[in-house]
């Protein structure tokens, strides 16, 4: 099971990594450094497998989350390089939470727990109909304002079942 952890903040820069030697990879995989409000820094290593949220193009001075694997080895250098499975360009007008939902489909923290409506769209990340129930499977949850509640509960507008 896949544990998420993630890292918000601005992106100060974004370069080509090159994963071996004679260039190779080159151009296919990228380097996004993100630095929070306190000054740390993080490197993503994007690659064509990091879903974007709603694909969207990142920039230099874009405010973005981006998601990995807590539990995924990580070489021991500084700043922290991470794997990045998902990224999230931050909206005022929409809200994301990754994480895995139990059968009740409230999240692993505790914070969030769904109640899907008709209108609540259920897709794959590669934007075709799921079909299945979204209980107990990591999902990217879409969402505006939730209760006051603990934990707070939203209907969603969009789940991306991270198959």
């Amino acid at each position: 099971m896949i544990n998420f952890y993630s890292f918000r903040g601005q992106v100060t820069m974004i370069n080509d990594f090159f994963t071996g030697q004679n260039g190779e990879g080159s151009g296919c995989k990228k380097l996004v450094s993100v630095e929070n409000s306190q000054g740390e820094l993080v490197n993503f290593v994007v690659a064509p497998t990091t879903y974007f949220v709603d694909h969207v193009m990142i920039n230099v001075g874009d405010n973005v989350t981006g998601y990995y694997d807590g539990n995924a080895p990580v070489p021991l250098i500084y700043p922290p390089q991470y794997q990045a499975l998902i990224m999230v360009k931050e909206s005022p007008t929409q809200n994301v939470k990754v994480d895995f939902f139990n059968r009740q489909l409230v999240s692993s923290d505790g914070q969030l727990k769904l109640n899907i409506s008709p209108s609540t769209q259920i897709v794959l990340t590669n934007g075709q109909a799921f079909t299945n129930n979204p209980a107990n499977r990591n999902l990217i949850v879409i969402y505006g304002p939730t209760t006051r509640s603990i934990p707070a509960q939203t209907i969603p507008f969009r789940i991306i079942v991270w198959c």
